[in-house]
């Protein structure tokens, strides 16, 4: 006679708050005072689960078969994330980004350096995917240029972050524009295309904040020699082509034409090694560790002192690279299977849905949760994981489509970690840009704005989209109430 299963118990609030409010409590003290890393606490937590859920009933294999559903959802945008790191690589091996960094900062008007500020720190951003890379690269040195012209550092500064956040948000080579979806349940290009009912409004804002207060920082004044520096050593180290421009276009062209992305990327990482070789002269060799490694400087055999801005953005890339990202998911994931398994996710959701009657108040509270986490922890992936796995289940239930939770993730996670002081991105813009978090702020414009639009749009139910697509054909009239 087989052994008696043990009776699972449906858990109560309290039991399904626990493991939560731990985890807020850990984090607060882990991440944000002792500075400790962020995966073995959510390991400790995942513990603390399923220590509970082993009271209420489930046991081990239960809750391992949960973690790897939830691991097994994710795989297949933790293989794009990793595919995002291989063509960051041969994109630098070919000399493709490196060639916008040469051009880009050629087009830099200083009469509105503040719009212009924006929008090559834009460009730039959504080329490389990286908001980091962009403002301590391109982001100093027009720092410099407005030293130079006697133009605000803050507000020079607020506009190089609101700028790099835009590709951290929109370009599909961001780490964060990858995880939203596998939070959310969405698919990548579908949540990019998504994203524009937020990001044109908040971009379109910013501009037009930008210009009028550049009006009276016209002036003129010479190439810093920042700019110089980075121009001659990168002129020194790539050959220029046209041809370098490919890569782009297919990865832009697969979008478009709605192509698998995995595919789509490795085609184009095979292209730009290929022209690495044959364009720049690279060894094959050094192709295929930048694909893996990523991209370093002395690939290219250039001699001398290279400048540290040419450093931070051209050595980076390769799919080892997202391996730190990949575990963050795997443990964030660990911890939502036993939470899901148990029902302790549900539990939570139930006591979230009694109070939340309209579209509005389920965009509202996933801002909300966003907000708690990312002032908690200053941390943009778990701002994103863990709201995202939250509120999942609860927007299929309000037949809402799961690219309006990715969407609003990254209006509430992403670009919300940078204005708060005491986060790695507030400190590192700080450090980079010589300006305070706090003065910055009220000039990073469209990383406020998107979460404004986003609210606007959960009341007036424009840019909601539901599974049920008759829904989309009538104006929903829960939105209001």
């Amino acid at each position: 006679m087989s052994k008696k299963e043990r009776v699972k118990q449906k858990p109560t609030l309290k039991q399904a708050m626990t493991p939560i409010v731990f985890m807020m409590v850990a984090l607060v003290v882990g991440v944000g005072v002792l500075k400790l890393r962020a995966e073995p606490i959510l390991i400790l937590v995942a513990f603390l689960a399923g220590f509970i859920a082993w009271r209420l009933g489930y046991n081990w294999d239960e809750m391992q078969k949960g973690i790897v559903e939830k691991i097994s959802m994710a795989m297949p945008a933790i293989l794009i994330l990793w595919t995002v790191g291989i063509l960051i690589g041969s994109w630098m091996f070919s000399g493709t980004i490196p060639m916008f960094i040469y051009y880009g900062v050629q087009i830099i008007n200083p009469k509105f350096l503040l719009a212009t500020a924006f929008i090559i720190t834009v460009i730039f951003s959504t080329i490389t995917g990286t908001s980091w890379g962009s403002a301590g690269t391109i982001g100093v040195a027009i720092m410099g240029i407005a030293q130079g012209l006697g133009v605000s550092l803050p507000a020079t500064a607020g506009a190089v972050v609101a700028g790099s956040y835009f590709g951290d948000k929109l370009s599909p080579l961001s780490d964060t524009t990858i995880l939203a979806p596998i939070a959310a349940g969405s698919e990548l290009y579908e949540h990019i295309k998504h994203m524009l009912y937020t990001t044109i409004p908040a971009t379109i804002v910013s501009l037009i904040v930008y210009i009028v207060a550049g009006m009276g920082a016209a002036g003129s004044a010479s190439t810093p020699e920042s700019v110089t520096v980075l121009q001659a050593q990168l002129s020194n180290m790539f050959n220029w082509n046209i041809l370098l421009l490919i890569p782009v276009i297919i990865v832009i062209a697969g979008s478009l034409l709605k192509l698998p992305t995995m595919p789509t990327m490795l085609g184009s990482s095979l292209i730009s090694t290929f022209m690495g070789i044959v364009i720049q002269g690279f060894t094959l060799k050094n192709g295929f560790i930048s694909l893996i490694k990523g991209f370093n400087v002395s690939m290219t055999g250039y001699e001398g002192e290279v400048a540290s801005d040419i450093l931070t953005l051209v050595n980076r890339g390769g799919a080892e690279a997202m391996a730190g990202t990949t575990i963050l998911v795997f443990c964030a994931m660990g911890f939502a299977g036993i939470m899901s398994t148990s029902g302790m996710l549900d539990t939570v959701l139930e006591a979230i849905l009694k109070r939340v009657k309209s579209t509005a108040g389920m965009v509202l509270s996933t801002i909300a949760s966003c907000f708690t986490v990312a002032f908690v922890t200053g941390n943009s992936y778990l701002s994103i994981l863990l709201p995202g796995q939250l509120f999942k289940d609860a927007y299929v239930m309000r037949n809402l489509h799961p690219k309006n939770l990715s969407r609003t993730l990254e209006d509430s996670g992403t670009v919300l970690v940078p204005l708060i002081p005491w986060s790695a991105a507030g400190a590192y813009m700080t450090a980079t840009l010589g300006v305070p978090t706090i003065e910055y702020l009220p000039w990073a414009v469209f990383n406020y704005t998107g979460i404004v639009f986003a609210i606007i749009l959960a009341f007036t139910g424009f840019g909601i989209e539901y599974t049920d697509a008759s829904k989309n054909k009538k104006n929903n009239k829960e939105t209001s109430q």
